[in-house]
C-alpha cells in the first residue's frame, strides 16, 4: 500500500478503533479521491467492503478561515434532518497530532460527481433536464431552512454579509500574491464602488455547482451536495451569482476545472435556472449582474492561491499547473458582467 501524501491510513485507523470502537470492520485501505482542488479527499474501505469519506485541509499554505474541518461538519450534521441532501456526518477529530491537521469522516453517499460531457450525455436529454431543476430547487431548499432551528443561528453575520465578503476575499487575495494580477485588481475595485445590501439571511453553501454535488441514477437524482467549507449565514444572491458563473461563464476559462454542459440536450441556459430560482423564491434579481462579478472575483481569488500552493510545491494531484493562467480571463468575466454583459 502506496502512502497518500496528508494521510497516515496507520494513525487514522487507530483512532477510529478508539473513538468509534466497532464502526470499522478489519483494516483500511484508502485512495485520494480525484478532482478537488481544495480540501483533501480521500475514500477509506474497510474489510468488510464499506466506504467512508475522510476530508482534511490542503497542505501547506492554508488560508486564515479556509478550510475549516469544525465548521463544514457542523453544517452538514446540522442539515442531516432536513429537505437537502447531505452526507451523514460520523465523526469530527480537532486534534492535529493524528493527521497533521483536523478531519471529519463521513458516509460515501450513493452517486458520481459529473465534470464531463461524456458523463453528462449519458444522463439523456430528460435527466439532464431533472437534474438541473433539481440543482435549483435543491437551492432553494438550502435557503428556505431556517437558521436558528436546526442549530445554526450562530453560524454567521448576516448583517453587511457583502462587504465583508469583499473585505475577506481581498485579504485572500494579499495573503497570496506572488506576481501581478491587475485585472483581478480593477475587478475588486469596482466591485468596492457598488455593494449592495444583503437582503434576507439564508444558510449559504459558498461554492454551489454542480460539480459539488454527487448525482444519482434510476431515477436521476441529487444523492447529496458536497464541499461544505465556506458554508456560513448571509446573502442567498451569492451562491446563485456563483452558480451563474460555474454554469455558462467558464467556457474557455475554466476547463482544467470541468467541462461546461451549456448547449447540450436537456440542459438549460443560466438565464432559466434564475427564473426557476426566482419563481420560486420571488427574489428580485435586478442585483444579480453584481453578484455574478463578485462570483468571478471570489473563484479568481480561490485559483490564485492554488496557484500559489503549486509554486510552492504544496498541491497534490494533476492539473494545477494550468490554473495560473485563468485568473486573468475570470477577472475580465467579472468585469464584463459589472457592465451588463450576462
Amino acid at each position: 500500500m502506496s502512502p497518500l501524501p496528508g494521510l497516515d491510513l496507520a494513525a487514522a485507523e487507530s483512532y477510529l478503533h478508539r473513538e468509534r470502537p466497532g464502526l470499522l470492520t478489519g483494516p483500511l485501505t484508502a485512495e485520494l479521491i480525484a478532482g478537488g482542488r481544495s480540501n483533501l479527499t480521500y475514500l477509506l474501505t474497510d474489510a468488510g467492503g464499506t466506504e467512508w469519506v475522510l476530508r482534511r485541509p490542503p497542505l501547506g499554505h492554508v488560508l486564515a478561515t479556509a478550510h475549516d474541518m469544525a465548521r463544514e461538519y457542523r453544517v452538514i450534521s446540522a442539515l442531516g434532518p432536513t429537505p437537502v441532501p447531505v452526507p451523514r456526518a460520523e465523526l469530527l477529530c480537532t486534534d492535529p497530532d493524528v493527521l497533521g491537521a483536523p478531519f471529519y469522516l463521513m458516509e460515501r453517499a450513493p452517486g458520481t460527481v459529473l465534470r464531463r460531457r461524456k458523463q453528462a450525455e449519458a444522463l439523456g436529454e430528460d435527466g439532464a433536464h431533472r437534474l438541473s431543476a433539481q440543482l435549483v430547487d435543491v437551492l432553494v431548499d438550502l435557503h428556505s431552512v431556517d437558521p436558528a432551528a436546526v442549530g445554526l443561528g450562530d453560524f454567521g453575520r448576516p448583517e453587511g454579509f457583502m462587504a465583508r465578503q469583499l473585505a475577506r476575499w481581498r485579504k485572500q487575495l494579499d495573503a497570496s500574491r506572488s506576481r501581478p494580477v491587475p485585472e483581478l485588481d480593477e475587478l475588486s475595485e469596482r466591485l468596492g464602488a457598488d455593494v449592495p445590501d444583503s437582503g434576507r439571511a439564508a444558510i449559504v453553501h459558498g461554492d454551489y455547482r454542480l460539480d459539488n454535488v454527487l448525482v444519482a441514477s434510476d431515477p436521476v437524482r441529487i444523492s447529496a451536495v458536497l464541499d461544505w467549507e465556506m458554508a456560513t449565514l448571509g446573502d442567498p444572491l451569492a451562491d446563485l451569482g456563483l452558480l451563474v458563473v460555474y454554469w455558462d461563464r467558464l467556457t474557455g476559462i475554466g476547463d482544467a476545472i470541468a467541462d461546461s454542459f451549456a448547449g447540450m440536450p436537456g440542459f438549460p441556459s443560466s438565464a432559466e435556472l434564475v427564473a426557476r430560482y426566482t419563481a420560486r423564491t420571488g427574489v428580485d434579481p435586478a442585483e444579480l449582474p453584481w453578484y455574478v462579478a463578485f462570483g468571478h472575483f471570489k473563484l479568481g481569488v480561490i485559483v490564485e492561491g492554488i496557484h500559489y500552493r503549486h509554486t510552492q510545491g504544496k498541491t497534490v494531484g494533476a492539473g494545477f499547473e494550468l490554473l495560473g493562467q485563468m485568473v486573468g480571463p475570470l477577472a475580465k468575466g467579472g468585469i464584463a458582467a459589472l457592465e451588463g454583459e450576462l
